[in-house]
C-alpha cells in the first residue's frame, strides 16, 4: 500500500469513527502531529507568559518563585493526561464543550463551553493588546494607549486573515511560531547564562527576606501566579482535532509534547533571567520595576534588544493567531449543536477554505471590540481581563471534574490513549491542583484597594457564569438539537 492509500484508508478510519459519535466534518485533517503541537506551544507560548509575569513573580517571591514553574507544570500535566483519555475517545472539534457534552450532559457542556468561549475571546483582547507596547519598543515608537489600540486591532486582523488561510496554513505558521520561539528561549537563556550569570543556583532557595520575619508561604503563592498563568495552551490541540491526522494518537501526544517542551522553555528563561538579575533587592523594592528588560539590554545591546523584542513580537503574534483559531472552533462545534444565538450563522462552513467564517470572525470581532473598549476606560479593560486566566482554569476544572464523576459512575475510557488503573488516581489529582490554583488565582491580595477591585477575579467569575446561568435557564438553548450527549457511561454500560 502506498503512503497516499494509507493515509486515505486512515482518514477514512477516522471519519468513520467521528459518524460513530455522531458527526461529520467538513473539515480537511492536513495536521500533524508537529503541527498540532506547534498550536498547543504557541498557545501557551513561555516567552510569553515568562517575560510578562517575570517582574511580578520576583518581587512577591524572590528568587524561589522558579519553583513555582515546576509545580504548575506537573500539576498541568495531570489536566494533559486527562484531556488526553478524553479526546483520544472523543475526537470532536472544540475540545471543551463536545467532552463535556459527552461525558455529563447538555446544560453541564453549555455552561462549560459558555465561561471557556468567554475566557477565550477576552484572552485574545489581552494577548494582542500586549503586544502594542513591544511593537512600539521594536519601531521606535512612543508608547501610548493609542497606539497599543492601533496595534492590537492589526494584529487581531492579520491574524485573522491568516486564519481563514485554513488548517494547512495554519500548522505551518505554528510551526515556524514554535521555532522560532523555542530557538529565541534557548539563544536568549544560553547567552544569559553564559555571559551574564551573577549568581550561583544557591539563590533559588533564598527568598531574600521578601516578607521580613513573617511566613514565606503567602509570598510564594503570590509568586506562584507566574506559573498558573503559564500552562494552559494544550487544549487546543484537541480544539481542532477533526483537522488532525490520526487524532486519537497524536493529540494526546501532542498535549503531552506541549507541557514538556513548554515547561523546559520556561524553565530555562526563568533560571537565565533569575541568575542574570544583578540586584535582586532593587526589583523586590521597586526600584527596577522592569528587570526583564534591564538584563536583556545590558546582555545584548540596542540592537541585540531589538532582536530579543522581534522574537517576542513573533511569540505574541503566534499566541494569538492559535488562541483565534481555537475561539473559533469552538463557536462552530457550539452552534453546529444549536447551542447558542445565530446558530444557524455561526455554524455555516466554508469548505472551499475548510473553515468556519463566521465563527472566526466572531473570534475577532469581540476581542477588537474588547480593545477599542480601553480608550474609554484603561480600567474596564483591566477588569474584563482579570477573568480569562480563571476562565479556562474553570473551563479546565468543568471537564476534570466531569470525567472524574463517569470515571465514579463506571466509565471506562475506550480511547487509544489510557491510563488503565492509574486514570482514576490522576483524575483526582487533576482535579485538585485546578481548585488549588483557582482559589490561588481568585484570592484577593490587595486589601488598600476598595473592596470590588480586591475581589475583581471572584467577582467578573460570577459575572460571567451568572449571566450564562440566566440565558441557559431562560432560552434552554440545550434543547434545540438533540446530539449526543452524556453517553459516556451509558456506552460503556452497554459494551
Amino acid at each position: 500500500m502506498t503512503s497516499v492509500e494509507h493515509t486515505v484508508v486512515h482518514h477514512d478510519d477516522e471519519d468513520a469513527h467521528l459518524a460513530s459519535l455522531g458527526y461529520t466534518s467538513d473539515y480537511k485533517r492536513d495536521m500533524s502531529l508537529w503541527g498540532n503541537f506547534s498550536l498547543g506551544f504557541t498557545y501557551l507560548s513561555p516567552v510569553v507568559g515568562v517575560y510578562s509575569l517575570f517582574a511580578f513573580a520576583l518581587a512577591a517571591g524572590g528568587p524561589p518563585m522558579i519553583w513555582a514553574v515546576v509545580l504548575a507544570a506537573v500539576g498541568q500535566l495531570l489536566v494533559a493526561l486527562v484531556f488526553g483519555e478524553v479526546v483520544s475517545q472523543y475526537p470532536v472539534s472544540g475540545g471543551i464543550y463536545p467532552w463535556a457534552r459527552r461525558l455529563w450532559g447538555r446544560r453541564w457542556a453549555w455552561m462549560a463551553g459558555w465561561v471557556y468561549m468567554v475566557a477565550l475571546v477576552v484572552t485574545i483582547a489581552s494577548v494582542s493588546y500586549g503586544a502594542g507596547p513591544f511593537v512600539a519598543m521594536v519601531l521606535g515608537i512612543e508608547p501610548s494607549t493609542n497606539v497599543t489600540i492601533l496595534c492590537a486591532l492589526a494584529l487581531i486582523a492579520v491574524v485573522t486573515l491568516l486564519n481563514f488561510g485554513g488548517t494547512r496554513l495554519l500548522g505551518k505558521i505554528a510551526f515556524f511560531g514554535f521555532a522560532a520561539e523555542l530557538a529565541g528561549a534557548l539563544v536568549v537563556g544560553a547567552w544569559l547564562l553564559l555571559t551574564e550569570r551573577h549568581h550561583d543556583l544557591g539563590v533559588l532557595f533564598d527568598t531574600h527576606s521578601v516578607v521580613g520575619s513573617g511566613s514565606y508561604l503567602p509570598a510564594f503563592l503570590t509568586a506562584a501566579l507566574i506559573g498558573v498563568y503559564l500552562y494552559y495552551g494544550f487544549e487546543a490541540c484537541g480544539d481542532v482535532a477533526e483537522e488532525v491526522k490520526n487524532p486519537r494518537v497524536q493529540i494526546p501526544k501532542s498535549m503531552r509534547m506541549t507541557i514538556y517542551v513548554g515547561g523546559f522553555a520556561s524553565f530555562l528563561i526563568t533560571l537565565a533571567l533569575l541568575l542574570a538579575v544583578p540586584d535582586f533587592g532593587a526589583v523586590i523594592s521597586g526600584k527596577d520595576a522592569d528587570p526583564v528588560t534591564t538584563v536583556l539590554q545590558d546582555a545584548f545591546g540596542a540592537v541585540g534588544f531589538r532582536v530579543v523584542l522581534a522574537v517576542v513580537l513573533i511569540s505574541f503574534f503566534s499566541c494569538a493567531l492559535s488562541l483565534q483559531a481555537a475561539a473559533s472552533r469552538l463557536i462552530y462545534s457550539y452552534a453546529r449543536d444549536h447551542m447558542m444565538p445565530a446558530s444557524h450563522l455561526l455554524s455555516r462552513f466554508s469548505v472551499a477554505r475548510a473553515v468556519p467564517p463566521y465563527a472566526l470572525l466572531l473570534a475577532a470581532a469581540v476581542p477588537a471590540v474588547i480593545v477599542i473598549g480601553s480608550k474609554v476606560s484603561a480600567d474596564a479593560l483591566t477588569k474584563i481581563v482579570s477573568f480569562a486566566s480563571l476562565g479556562i482554569y474553570l473551563g479546565f476544572m468543568m471537564v476534570v471534574l466531569a470525567a472524574l464523576r463517569a470515571r465514579l459512575k463506571g466509565w471506562v475510557p475506550s480511547g487509544k490513549f489510557r491510563l488503565g488503573v492509574w486514570g482514576l488516581p490522576v483524575t483526582i489529582a487533576a482535579f485538585v491542583y485546578q481548585v488549588l490554583a483557582a482559589l490561588n488565582m481568585a484570592w484577593p491580595r490587595t486589601p488598600d484597594v476598595p473592596w470590588y477591585d480586591n475581589y475583581i477575579v471572584v467577582l467578573s467569575a460570577f459575572v460571567v457564569v451568572g449571566v450564562g446561568l440566566v440565558y441557559m435557564l431562560a432560552a434552554k438553548p440545550y434543547l434545540r438539537k438533540d446530539a449526543p450527549h452524556g453517553d459516556a457511561v451509558r456506552s460503556t454500560v452497554d459494551a
